[in-house]
């Protein structure tokens, strides 16, 4: 009996290797309302981080205390960064909420966005704004230059992911679109300025974008903004571990957890297994 128990306590599924449900039912209604009722609209943003800009695309419109979005560590960290006069990068556009913030700061915003529903909304957030500093790039980047097929849900289409395991995400039904890949080095090598910070959110493909960005973090050193994902607690553990030793090996050693404010090494990198990472070199 006591063997029988143990095989059984042996093959006890971990919590931590339980799937994430990526999107509430919430989360899901706000998206749903958004596509389906309010696409066609251009407004003003009333909240957030680009408050005041024109845009096409979310809830933004609704006066904060109706809105889902709540002030957060990383909206607060954006904000204090000081930006003016960088050259910045926005590798996962999405709709550009981001790029836009940085056009407002820094003097170019290079921006990423492979998906073609993302990437013709982002050009319209662009131009309804009068923006003359973002070039957007119709581009996915990795380790090497190349396709892939990027899986989404139509209604998440931020979510897409080039990863070929099979995703939680699709109990949502799914489209994929064979993007073109490129790699950072051979995209900055055709003539696109030099960067002082490089923005990765690509659902989990951030190491192979930074592995192709080798050369141009040992030659220029910019800071780095990483968010972190994974399908499981056990795999963003190790996705942010891989990530915390290809940094550290790239001679980035002043790793911050956004959220916790903590310094990452690699004797604590499962800290930031949910969050942020903001890395200078040193």
């Amino acid at each position: 009996m006591e063997d029988d128990a143990t095989s059984l306590a042996d093959h006890t599924p971990s919590p931590d290797d339980a799937p994430f449900r990526h999107y509430s039912l919430r989360h899901r209604a706000t998206a749903w309302i958004s596509h389906n009722l309010f696409d066609w609209c251009t407004y003003t943003v009333r909240h957030g981080l680009i408050r005041g800009m024109r845009r096409k695309g979310g809830l933004g419109w609704l006066p904060h205390f109706l809105s889902s979005g709540v002030a957060t560590d990383e909206h607060a960290f954006w904000e204090s960064l000081r930006l003016s006069g960088l050259i910045v990068y926005d590798v996962g556009a999405f709709h550009g909420i981001l790029t836009l913030f940085f056009a407002n700061r820094c003097a170019q915003v290079i921006s990423y966005e492979p998906n073609t529903r993302n990437y013709l909304r982002l050009l319209e957030n662009v131009q309804l704004n009068g923006l003359t500093n973002v070039m957007v790039r119709k581009l996915g980047l990795g380790s090497r230059p190349g396709t892939g097929v990027l899986v989404y849900a139509p209604l998440m289409s931020g979510g897409g992911s080039l990863n070929s395991a099979p995703s939680t995400r699709s109990n949502m039904r799914q489209e994929s679109e064979t993007i073109a890949i490129s790699s950072f080095d051979t995209d900055l090598a055709s003539g696109l300025p030099v960067p002082d910070l490089i923005k990765i959110d690509v659902e989990g493909y951030e190491l192979e974008v930074l592995r192709g960005a080798a050369h141009t973090l040992a030659t220029h050193h910019p800071a780095l903004f990483l968010e972190m994902h994974g399908e499981t607690m056990n795999e963003k553990r190790r996705k942010v571990s891989e990530l915390v030793s290809f940094l550290v090996e790239a001679g980035y050693r002043n790793i911050l957890h956004v959220e916790s404010g903590e310094s990452i090494t690699l004797l604590n990198s499962s800290v930031a297994a949910e969050g942020h990472l903001y890395c200078v070199a040193v």
